[in-house]
């Protein structure tokens, strides 16, 4: 285990966060468990300074020394902000919440200045370029044979052809997250015209369209990978009456075992983790079909803990450590 590195974690406001579910809260504890000075900043204070003969590339950021502690409505503690080179840093986790917009595309270039191992380095957990590279909905239409039926079109047409080969469907924002803007549309339904003109209306963004799975209400899986190897998966089960298992929405988390599917799964998309330097990713499967691949801020290691009794923040710092040392 290695002692003594300086961490500055890119979130939105740890004042407000579940310090019971929030899954960089629980990387932070194992941080500071390790060691680690743990710092925050917000993705707004971020500042690039380029240009001129002999100046170096500077990343800064308004960044803050903090101290956690599993202590609701006190668990974070912390001091004086400074702007600071982020290239003084030795890990730099990527965990502020999507919309993954222009906004949060911007970030990953920014962090990309500083992105590495070495002097004037820092490592960038996920890697920047990789995460604007893998948007969570299109990175696993790469893979088709793991996922069910999906289109994604701007073409009205394409997507009334779907649901008439499907019958029954869900719409989805490509670029959304936690459930919000997913629609399940049965082959009965007179409300796909009228949700497509509300879309097409305010975004210039395409829809996925995926086949209704069923087994859904047995559970959406969330299994979590480091550096590419599955380390446990919690089950999220629909509330009564909604179609989305998201855990803002009211999904349930449950424990459940990996299945030879998931194993199988795992097993085609590691290696491209890995190699891309994705070191913390969540995927969805529901019943046997692969759903989305989550690079950006993935969540359910909380739950995991709870769960299986492993300590997942401590299997992914494990992974980190090794990218430092090699």
């Amino acid at each position: 285990m290695r002692s003594g590195l300086d961490v500055a974690v890119q979130m939105d406001p740890l004042e407000g966060v579940d310090i019971n579910g929030d899954s960089t809260f629980a990387m932070m504890l194992e941080a500071q468990a390790r060691g680690y000075r743990l710092f925050v900043y917000g993705v707004e204070s971020l500042a690039l300074l380029e240009g001129g003969q002999g100046t170096k590339t500077r990343l800064t950021a308004s960044v803050r020394p903090v101290t956690v502690r599993r202590e609701k409505g006190n668990h974070a503690t912390f001091g004086e902000a400074k702007r600071t080179d982020l290239s003084e840093m030795d890990v730099i986790l990527m965990r502020q919440d999507p919309p993954f917009d222009m906004a949060y595309i911007t970030a990953t270039h920014l962090l990309e200045h500083v992105h590495g191992v070495g002097p004037g380095k820092a490592l960038v957990v996920n890697d920047p370029r990789s995460v604007r590279d893998s948007p969570e909905k299109l990175l696993v239409t790469h893979y088709p044979e793991l996922m069910p039926p999906t289109l994604v079109t701007w073409d009205v047409g394409e997507i009334r052809a779907f649901r008439q080969e499907w019958k029954d469907i869900i719409v989805k924002p490509l670029f959304g997250n936690g459930g919000s803007g997913v629609f399940r549309i049965r082959e009965d339904d007179q409300n796909l015209n009228a949700l497509l003109e509300m879309h097409f209306a305010r975004s210039r963004e395409p829809l996925m369209i995926q086949r209704y799975e069923a087994a859904v209400r047995k559970g959406d899986k969330r299994i979590i990978l480091a550096d590419g190897k599955p380390i446990g998966a919690i089950n999220r089960v629909p509330a009564e009456g909604e179609a989305r298992s998201n855990m803002h929405v009211g999904g349930v988390a449950q424990r459940v075992d990996l299945t030879p599917r998931d194993i199988q799964i795992c097993e085609a998309i590691g290696p491209m983790l890995k190699e891309r330097g994705l070191i913390f990713v969540g995927i969805d499967v529901i019943g046997d079909w692969l759903t989305e691949i989550n690079v950006t801020s993935p969540t359910g290691l909380q739950e995991l803990e709870r769960f299986d009794g492993i300590n997942p923040a401590g299997l992914l710092w494990d992974c980190i450590e090794s990218r430092l040392s090699a």
